[in-house]
């Protein structure tokens, strides 16, 4: 009767297992080119992904299934000057995934270039930050050749934020992170078809280690 009794709780103790047990491991990318926002159009819907350019042939990805991991080459400290109080004191540190590739550091850009033309108004998609959870704040921005900086989004003065895409865009900015640690970050992709219906990606789930 013990025996019967054992091995019953031993299957149900399983099936347990087996149902929380994630269906495969993490793919996580810390150096080379991703398009971390790559945004799509099915015909009928839009659809966000993470396109991996680190494998050859490049292969999309479920942000959900991803790890993007910002090494300790990208530390560095904020600089100098009132147009970068959004990262913080000056000096203090910051991690960046750069706007311009560097070696051995992930380099994350965007890209619309799945979306035809014609198929939303206006040729363009917006792009949403709808959350950041984690121990600092997340800010994405470009600089000029002058040094000088554009927020696209920043976490550090209240979510959402949103920013408008042309269709056939590949761009990249600068991803920065103001503590080490590990982020969860939320995008979400809208846009209105060419015949006025609302499209949605819905929201997508990102994963940042940042490395002491």
């Amino acid at each position: 009767m013990k025996a019967r009794v054992l091995a019953a709780l031993t299957a149900a103790t399983m099936m347990t297992l087996l149902s929380v047990a994630p269906a495969h491991a993490a793919t996580t990318i810390s150096q080379g080119h991703v398009d971390a926002i790559d945004v799509d159009w099915t015909g009928s819907a839009l659809t966000l992904d993470l396109r991996d350019g680190t494998v050859t042939p490049a292969v999309d990805r479920n942000p959900a299934d991803v790890v993007l991991n910002a090494v300790s080459a990208s530390k560095t400290t904020v600089p100098s000057g009132s147009a970068y109080a959004f990262l913080g004191t000056p000096g203090s540190p910051v991690w960046i995934l750069p706007q311009t590739q560097k070696s051995n550091i992930l380099w994350p850009g965007i890209s619309t270039e799945g979306v035809p033309s014609g198929a939303l108004q206006g040729n363009t998609v917006n792009v949403r930050l709808v959350s950041v959870t984690g121990p600092a704040h997340v800010s994405l921005y470009t600089t000029n050749s002058l040094g000088t900086p554009t927020v696209w989004f920043d976490s550090g003065n209240g979510l959402p934020d949103n920013r408008s895409f042309a269709i056939n865009t590949h761009a990249h900015a600068n991803w920065a992170f103001e503590a080490a640690g590990t982020y969860t970050v939320v995008f979400q992709i809208t846009g209105t078809t060419a015949a006025g219906a609302a499209v949605t990606s819905g929201p997508k789930t990102y994963t940042f280690t940042v490395q002491p």
